[in-house]
């Protein structure tokens, strides 16, 4: 049990880390730079940084899962916070699939045909994708630990 804990919170802080590193430090820091150098190294970082995420979401998901059925003996016993935190998981496990799927395939694509504009469309939606991810990823890092405490 203490490894799936140890792997689920390791997932969690890696992918809810990095929404928090590129919504409040990497992208306030590129505003200076050039339209075109700016969407070039966003593809650059979402091309780190998203298959990372679906490593972190698989862990997540497999971790978290694990647990429900190694502690708690499936969803029978589950405490409502638990609900929760799976509930608010999933929903961000559909979104990061919409943002891969859909607004990153278009992302990549218009920065590999030179279409800026149509990149930078692409760019914030990514980016309000990321926003609710990165706040329902708080949520959740407060939920998990806390929600025992919380009656």
């Amino acid at each position: 049990m203490s490894i799936l804990v140890a792997l689920h919170a390791l997932a969690a802080v890696v992918w809810v880390g990095g929404m928090v590193f590129a919504h409040f430090m990497l992208r306030p820091s590129l505003g200076p730079l050039e339209p075109a150098h700016r969407l070039a190294l966003w593809g650059r970082v979402f091309a780190r940084f998203f298959p990372t995420v679906w490593v972190a979401l698989a862990l997540l998901l497999g971790t978290g899962y694990a647990m429900i059925f190694a502690h708690w003996g499936g969803f029978a016993a589950l405490p409502l916070y638990l609900h929760l935190m799976q509930g608010i998981g999933l929903v961000m496990a559909l979104l990061f699939a919409h943002l891969w799927f859909a607004p990153y395939a278009r992302f990549k694509a218009a920065l590999a045909s030179g279409e800026g504009p149509a990149a930078a469309v692409q760019l914030n939606r990514i980016r309000l994708i990321v926003t609710i991810n990165m706040t329902l990823g708080l949520i959740n890092a407060v939920v998990g630990p806390a929600g025992r405490y919380l009656g």
